[in-house]
């Protein structure tokens, strides 16, 4: 292997080859599934995610598995985990980092915040004032931090994964739509039915199964999982489709998805595609994909429809060429 194939850290530059990529992504998703219960489809749609280098934005009522299912996919690759609780007092420095004072050297000097990491857990982001929350913005667009006028890489991989409770609004602050529509998904766990429920309380009677969970991937594994994603090939045909998929939200709706919702449409498709074992994009993977990446970037024009009503409609209004 020549140098030019190694990263400075050592990973390798190649990207995994299509059926290893996909046994990666099945690996680590029946770890995960040790700890949690019933809910594979929303650790697939994670996986997906992190492999197309999105980041996740989970919606529910507390205490349904949102904080523990972003933990257990940190622990099941062998990267760095940070986890950021938002509150209403917590301070945009507390998540970029800050300049501090070295008396000893009478210099300044840069203690990194937690969002250097490569998966970054922000518990109840709804928590923490707008200010606080746009601290996210320039990290999760742009792989980067600007602090006092210096900008500062963040890691690679890097992926955000937030969580929010959609219950005590009068004690919450609405995400700001720039931010939401840097979620590449939005997904929602629901309950567990009555058999999945006594299972996961029968795992949890004693030690909690996070505790004895281990890594079953690197980040080396992840980085070139990614590349093999980038790789795939998306036609010009499957291409079109998102491209009216998206014009016909744009038409429909009182705010359509931009033009980085389709970005993350086809990012999306190419990794499903992985997960799948192909190496090119089909429309079926785009519809698979679509009802968790545009709706939340939708606003319908009345009250009575969601985003997700608007998504469905896109889907039977444009056809398949």
């Amino acid at each position: 292997m020549s140098e030019s194939d190694v990263d400075v850290d050592g990973a390798e530059r190649t990207a995994l080859p299509v059926d290893e990529a996909a046994a990666l992504v099945e690996r680590v998703s029946d770890n995960v599934a040790d700890v949690i219960v019933g809910h594979d489809d929303a650790i697939e749609h994670v996986l997906v995610t992190v492999l197309a280098r999105g980041h996740l934005l989970l919606e529910d009522v507390p205490g349904v598995g949102k904080t523990m299912l972003a933990r257990s996919i940190a622990r099941s690759v062998e990267c760095e985990f940070k986890r950021v609780q938002f509150t209403p007092d917590l301070l945009p420095a507390d998540v970029t980092g800050s300049n501090v004072f070295n008396q000893k050297t009478q210099e300044f000097e840069f203690r990194p915040g937690p969002v250097f990491a490569n998966v970054v857990l922000g518990d109840e982001i709804n928590r923490a004032p707008p200010k606080t929350q746009s601290a996210l913005l320039e990290a999760m667009e742009e792989t980067q931090v600007t602090v006092d006028g210096d900008t500062r890489s963040l890691q690679e991989p890097f992926t955000v994964i937030a969580t929010q409770n959609d219950v005590e609004p009068g004690r919450t602050y609405e995400l700001p739509m720039a931010e939401i529509d840097r979620f590449m998904k939005k997904l929602r766990l629901g309950y567990p039915d009555s058999a999945e429920e006594t299972e996961m309380l029968d795992r949890t009677a004693g030690d909690h199964p996070i505790e004895a969970l281990e890594s079953v991937a690197t980040t080396s594994d992840l980085r070139r999982a990614r590349r093999t994603v980038g790789d795939t090939e998306v036609s010009e045909p499957v291409r079109s489709y998102v491209t009216e998929l998206a014009n016909y939200t744009r038409e429909e709706a009182q705010l359509g998805v931009s033009p980085r919702g389709s970005i993350a449409l086809i990012r999306a498709s190419q990794a499903r595609a992985v997960v799948d074992g192909r190496g090119y994009v089909t429309p079926d993977d785009v519809q698979t994909e679509v009802r968790t990446v545009f709706p939340h970037r939708i606003r319908p024009r009345t009250g009575s429809e969601t985003g997700l009503d608007v998504t469905e409609d896109a889907l039977e209004a444009v056809p398949v060429e």
